[in-house]
């Protein structure tokens, strides 16, 4: 959704604003004017006060005349068939609220479509996570991302064919496991307990005559050779035990006290399904393969989480083309202006999507870049300007750099500048109607 117009009525006079689809730059205006007329573009959206009205856009195209007279009924009518719709702009309480039906209170939608210096300066956790994800080749983890989607799905479907759940077949593949290393543990022991006996007693039995010939010095290698198979035998004993208590943690973790106890325990014999087990315990390792490369690849970040911010990690990648480029004509910013232009692109991509069924806000710059150093901030409005493709921005503005810098830009009619006239920028006073740039 983007603004057409807004006019504001007041004690018999009349302030309009028409603005750009793409980008207007209202330039010459103080803090305190910004506030108000951040105010006003933000409340004319929402219950705002009688005597705003707008005019404004669809992403479909469909064009809409919010009217909020004084004493009379608020209404919201479609321009091209004047039709009136305003019952479906109404919320609870029955006023004309927009922002409403995106889920937002006036307090909120500020917070979410205005960005002011503090607010790039602030940096997060989310936007680091954000700007390293955006250096990995998008095709690579985009496609691993649903290549785990898509396990996790099939998990999840084979587990309800078996009538369990998707947990329950990491439970199973660690008592199979477990169990499978007690059994061998179990034959090797069995296996080494036969060859140690048959060892031990054939070294007991060659020591009788040994000592009765020989002496009992000469049986001594004979005796120690019986004592060291002993040993043996009991270490091997020991890890056998060892086996067993793994695979006993394992099905204590299922609620089972025992392997076969486990077998019985499952509903409608899960386990003693071979074809259903199977099937769960592929679907698993499939899922867990699939999780290992993405953590291998993004590290310790929930795909859920990365595909919820798709739009903002592909607005950052963007923004990364955008610095290498930056970087070949000589013109790298320092890490503080990429930083800026990384928060920048995080809050262009949040309002993007924040309306309804995914309808883009317009996003209000409140002098964002005023704190910058002037030799950078061309080229955070550049970005500013590409961006303006997908959405409009309204930026608000006291700082003569970017006014200077909208004034030629204006002349490729991808923005429109708005000042002052010069009797009113000195009263300092926002202008009933201002002029467009020539």
């Amino acid at each position: 959704m983007r603004y057409e117009r807004l006019a504001i009525e007041a004690e018999g006079n009349t302030f309009t604003l028409d603005l750009h689809p793409r980008l207007t730059v209202i330039a010459g205006v103080s803090r305190l004017e910004r506030e108000g007329l951040v105010n006003e573009l933000i409340g004319a959206l929402g219950h705002s006060r009688a005597g705003v009205h707008a005019e404004v856009v669809a992403d479909n195209g469909g064009r809409y005349a919010i009217f909020r007279p004084e004493g009379a009924r608020h209404r919201v009518i479609h321009i091209d068939s004047a039709r009136d719709l305003s019952d479906r702009f109404r919320n609870a309480d029955g006023e004309i609220d927009l922002l409403a039906r995106a889920g937002l209170d006036p307090h909120a939608a500020k917070r979410r479509m205005r960005i002011t210096s503090h607010d790039l300066a602030a940096s997060s956790h989310t936007d680091e996570v954000i700007a390293r994800l955006a250096r990995i080749a998008p095709d690579e983890l985009w496609s691993l991302a649903e290549r785990v989607r898509i396990t996790e799905d099939h998990l999840a479907a084979e587990a309800d064919a078996t009538g369990t759940a998707p947990e329950d077949a990491e439970i199973v593949q660690a008592i199979e496991e477990r169990h499978a290393s007690f059994e061998q543990a179990l034959a090797r022991h069995e296996r080494f307990r036969r060859a140690s006996f048959v060892a031990g007693a054939a070294a007991a039995v060659a020591a009788v005559p040994v000592t009765m010939t020989i002496g009992a010095v000469a049986a001594m290698p004979l005796i120690i050779a019986a004592a060291v198979v002993t040993v043996l035998s009991y270490l091997q004993y020991r890890h056998t035990q060892e086996a067993r208590r793994g695979q006993d943690e394992a099905l204590e973790a299922a609620g089972a006290q025992s392997y076969l106890g486990f077998h019985l325990q499952r509903v409608n014999g899960l386990l003693a399904d071979d074809q259903h087990r199977k099937r769960l315990l592929r679907a698993a390792e499939e899922h867990r393969a699939s999780l290992d490369h993405w953590r291998r690849l993004a590290g310790e970040v929930e795909v859920g989480w990365a595909l919820a911010r798709r739009e903002a990690i592909t607005a950052a990648t963007r923004l990364q083309r955008d610095i290498t480029t930056m970087h070949a004509a000589g013109t790298t910013p320092d890490d503080h202006a990429a930083a800026v232009a990384r928060a920048l692109v995080a809050h262009l991509a949040e309002v993007r999507t924040i309306g309804p069924g995914g309808e883009s806000f317009p996003l209000i710059l409140d002098d964002p870049l005023r704190d910058l150093d002037p030799a950078l901030k061309p080229t955070l409005l550049e970005l500013l300007v590409r961006s303006s493709s997908r959405q409009q921005l309204v930026y608000l503005t006291e700082d003569e750099h970017v006014a200077s810098w909208a004034r030629v830009e204006a002349l490729t009619g991808e923005l429109t500048v708005l000042e002052p006239a010069p009797e009113q920028a000195v009263a300092g006073t926002v202008p009933s109607a201002p002029a467009p740039a020539p």
